[in-house]
């Protein structure tokens, strides 16, 4: 921990920059009544390229960031042309049915502010 005296309270420093620190755009969106789609978005290519060579995200690390099985995540795209990663998972419920939390889809995206990148 260090003191950050401008704001005058004790914070955490980290070793590494996270996708927060990276990305230009980080989002989730419904994609259809079944699957959430998010999208990672890199102004700077060297950013997006630090991200997608470091390895930090893949179906894999997705589902375990999530907690959810392997087989939700249907979608894994390292997409160049745009500088962004892109993946969809599958919804647990359908948007808008009972018990389902989350109608656009638009609250999933902040697990990934926190991943860290070497």
């Amino acid at each position: 921990m260090t003191l950050d005296a401008a704001a005058g309270r004790m914070t955490m420093r980290r070793n590494m920059p996270t996708l927060r620190d990276l990305a230009s755009t980080i989002r989730s969106r419904n994609a259809g009544v079944d699957h959430i789609t998010f999208d990672i978005i890199f102004r700077e290519r060297a950013n997006f390229e630090r991200v997608r060579d470091a390895g930090v995200l893949d179906r894999a690390k997705v589902a375990a960031l999530y907690g959810i099985p392997l087989a939700r995540v249907t979608d894994f795209v390292v997409f160049e042309p745009a500088n962004a990663i892109k993946f969809t998972i599958r919804r647990e419920r359908p948007s808008g049915s009972p018990g389902e939390s989350d109608v656009f889809g638009a609250q999933q995206y902040a697990p990934l502010f926190e991943v860290e990148v070497p």
